[in-house]
């Protein structure tokens, strides 16, 4: 049963970090220094999608991460 809970944790791992790293970052650190675009969008789409699937996959690998302290 451990070893099943870390294969997930590292599957779920590899996924989250590929969610994270493909979202669209928009204007980076333009923002902090007095670049800010000065309109706000909404998520469609595949962006909004990707959204998403970062969030249950966050909430997925902290779920697993309990459940391996407890096995």
């Amino acid at each position: 049963m451990q070893s099943l809970l870390l294969f997930i944790q590292v599957i779920l791992s590899i996924l989250l970090v590929l969610a994270i790293l493909t979202q669209n970052r928009g204007t980076g650190l333009s923002a902090t220094f007095g670049g800010g675009g000065g309109f706000h969008t909404s998520k469609r789409g595949a962006e909004k999608f990707l959204a998403n699937a970062t969030i249950v996959l966050a909430v997925l690998f902290l779920a697993n991460s309990i459940a391996f302290l407890f096995v």
